[in-house]
């Protein structure tokens, strides 16, 4: 029998990666939800990085180096239906579209990395107060509680995901103390 995929293992080699190009990779989303002890279930990882700029080659070739493919088309319940497997096309495409956010999927494991380029906080922001989590043998930066609140409040603001008002009450808690 085929062991599963190590996410956890991989997202913590590719967070290493993106920091030696310069990149502080700032775990925000469902899993950083996990990271505190929610019972949310999530199929990616979300992180706020700085945004690329000229440099969008380099970060394809970290992810594409990593077995990431740019995602080119979502179905409608938000799983990927098509991938960029050329990372030369996918380097163009961001530089040209410069999107504020870019997806990410490995398609032999399964693995789905988000990343929001200064989107919707400045990655910089984020960072003054990120804290550091333990992530299997990996250390990762992660929002702190008062900006992943934020961060929900804006999502929430501008979509209708179901656990929205969930992740919203878990994080209150949390600061409530």
């Amino acid at each position: 029998m085929r062991k599963p995929p190590d996410h956890v293992a991989a997202v913590g080699r590719l967070d290493a990666a993106l920091r030696r190009i310069g990149l502080e990779p700032i775990l925000v989303g469902g899993m950083a939800l996990v990271v505190l002890g929610s019972r949310r279930v999530t199929r990616d990882f979300d992180f706020v990085v700085a945004a690329p700029g000229d440099r969008f080659p380099e970060l394809v070739d970290v992810l594409y180096d990593h077995g990431l493919e740019l995602v080119s088309r979502l179905d409608s319940d938000g799983n990927v239906a098509a991938t960029i497997a050329t990372r030369g096309v996918a380097s163009g495409r961001l530089r040209i579209d410069r999107p504020e956010t870019a997806y990410f999927y490995d398609p032999h494991s399964g693995l789905r990395i988000d990343l929001l380029f200064d989107f919707p906080v400045p990655a910089a922001t984020l960072a003054e107060r990120a804290v550091r989590v333990r992530m299997g043998a990996h250390i990762l930066h992660m929002a702190g509680e008062r900006d992943l609140l934020e961060l929900k409040k804006i999502a929430a603001a501008n979509r209708s995901a179901p656990g929205d008002a969930e992740d919203l009450a878990f994080l209150e808690r949390r600061l409530r103390g």
